[in-house]
């Protein structure tokens, strides 16, 4: 692995590794498949691909780290983030961590595709983990390459990008790289591999520690090592909680608790689903991470999961997430019991998430709907909503957004004129004839609602729009991007960013893009449901 002083601004990048400063490596080198006892990471390079190539890029994550344009056209940046090269001050390494996949604990998984290149330090003291997915074989790969293909390099670009518009938390995508390579992937498990092209996404986060890193050790009863990472999370990316150790530790989870709580009513609030919220999957920082088989629901259904391999039992379905989440957080506490050594703390911090989460649902929901705020009787409004969304087959986003016009005086106008602004949302006429008249029932009942609040209709309107999307990157699109991308032109995915960079706003000459899913993407692979293979 060649070193590279890099050009432009990039010579300036700082490094201070805190990770693998503050805590014990493997002592084993090498990339070899292996258990790894004692230790929080191993060390291990990219490997170097045939012909890195710069296939898109997010000029908002570059700023981050203070980069320009200029650097990132330049011909080290595709070496360096495609993993043929490093740069002063990169310690690349993979982390150890275990988790519950499905339900069931699965062991030492680790990042067996991901290289954490090192912490970036920016000229505002912000830290930023770059790491390449994709960039190759780890001690954590176990049966597997280390690479990734070009479409879900594609969807993870893309989709991290968005959320961060949209007001979702999650990790950032500095790049897409094109490897020159191909790899062989099983899409669909069916027993036919056949060769895609290959790539690399950097991915960019404050920390990419996450449930699972403490798991692992509780489970190897290195209750040492647990109470060590513990403190150092604490240190590194919780600086403002104080005190002393024992009362660190259990703010800390009660903090983990309430940014898990936000997270959930955020994918709720725009349409998320995640499609493997296994525990090795979940953030400490309460961010989205980890895009494989994720899904936007385009007609809303609470039991939709987009991933194939949860198809039979829907653990991850949409409706189900914020119990998932809460579920995984008592496997967190279980784990980090060693180190708090008190039961009744970590189950109060349990049971604030629950109040937490129907808090910022409550909050989120006040303002999709244009409330000034809840009363008594909005849940009902909102529960028969949902209720009429599924039954018509009804777009979410779409209904939404139509609703910020809604005029709240509807008591003199005929049923069809009441329904006329939502006839694009429903995709099946007999659907739609199924619930039309609930629905006008409905909107009478909700515009009843907002003439008992004293706000101006464009007001509302407005309010409504901030929070409720026009643009979300739907499968769909997402997949039409990967399309030409495989065959050469990855500009539909420059061209999907830019939408998505401005998620609220009217676009003009963009409308294609806030249209909802077309009939011959209902059941086309990667536009309704997805495997993991990636």
């Amino acid at each position: 692995m060649r070193s590279i002083r890099g050009v432009g601004d990039m010579k300036d990048l700082v490094f201070d590794n805190r990770f693998v400063r503050d805590l014990p490596a493997d002592p084993e080198p090498g990339g070899h498949v292996r258990q790894v006892h004692g230790a929080c990471y191993s060390r291990v390079m990219p490997t170097p691909v045939r012909m890195p190539q710069l296939l898109a890029w997010s000029p908002e994550v570059a700023a981050l780290l203070g980069l320009t344009e200029a650097d990132v056209r330049a011909p080290d940046f595709a070496e360096v983030f495609g993993g043929n090269a490093l740069l002063p001050g990169m310690e690349p390494y993979a982390a150890c961590y275990g988790g519950h996949q499905f339900g069931n604990w699965a062991g030492q998984l680790g990042d067996g595709r991901a290289i954490t290149l090192g912490e970036a330090i920016n000229d505002r003291g912000e830290r930023w983990e770059l790491q390449l997915k994709g960039a190759g074989p780890t001690p954590y790969s176990r049966r597997a390459d280390g690479r990734a293909v070009l479409r879900s390099s594609i969807r993870e670009f893309l989709c991290s990008e968005a959320m961060h518009h949209l007001g979702v938390p999650t990790t950032r995508a500095l790049c897409l790289v094109g490897t020159g390579e191909q790899v062989i992937r099983d899409m669909f498990y069916d027993g036919n591999p056949r060769p895609e092209p290959g790539a690399v996404v950097c991915r960019v986060s404050p920390s990419f520690i996450r449930f699972g890193n403490f798991e692992i050790f509780a489970s190897r009863g290195e209750e040492e090592l647990l109470g060590r990472l513990i403190d150092f999370t604490i240190a590194r990316d919780f600086p403002e909680i104080e005190g002393d150790s024992a009362d660190k530790r259990i703010r800390w989870f009660d903090e983990v608790c309430r940014r898990t709580a936000v997270l959930m009513a955020h994918w709720t609030r725009v349409g998320f689903v995640h499609g493997v919220m296994n525990t090795d999957n979940m953030s400490i920082l309460g961010l989205t991470i980890d895009y494989g088989p994720y899904g936007w629901i385009d007609n809303f259904d609470p039991d939709w999961t987009p991933n194939t391999t949860d198809a039979g039992g829907r653990r991850y379905r949409f409706g189900q997430q914020p119990q998932v989440a809460h579920w995984n957080l008592w496997q967190l506490a279980n784990a980090i019991y060693p180190a708090i050594g008190a039961v009744e703390p970590l189950e109060a911090a349990l049971h604030r998430y629950v109040d937490m989460h129907e808090a910022e649902s409550r909050r989120m929901m006040t303002a999709k709907l244009g409330l000034a705020q809840w009363q008594e009787g909005d849940s009902a409004l909102l529960g028969d909503l949902y209720r009429l969304l599924h039954e018509g087959e009804m777009d979410m986003t779409i209904f939404y957004r139509r609703l910020a016009d809604l005029d709240a005086r509807l008591d003199d106008r005929p049923d069809d004129a009441a329904l006329a602004p939502f006839a694009d949302a429903f995709y099946r006429d007999d659907r739609r004839a199924a619930v039309q008249d609930e629905l006008a029932g409905w909107l009478r009942r909700y515009g009843a609602r907002l003439r008992q609040q004293e706000m101006p209709q464009a007001q509302r309107r407005a309010a409504m729009n901030r929070v409720n999307p026009l643009y979300v990157p739907r499968n769909y699109l997402a997949q039409q991007a990967i399309d030409a991308a495989e065959q050469g032109d990855p500009s539909r995915v420059a061209e999907l960013l830019d939408v998505f960079r401005l998620p609220y706003d009217e676009q003009a000459g963009r409308e294609r893009f806030a249209a909802k899913r077309p009939d011959w993407a209902r059941h086309k692979a990667g536009c309704s449901m997805l495997s993991c293979s990636s």
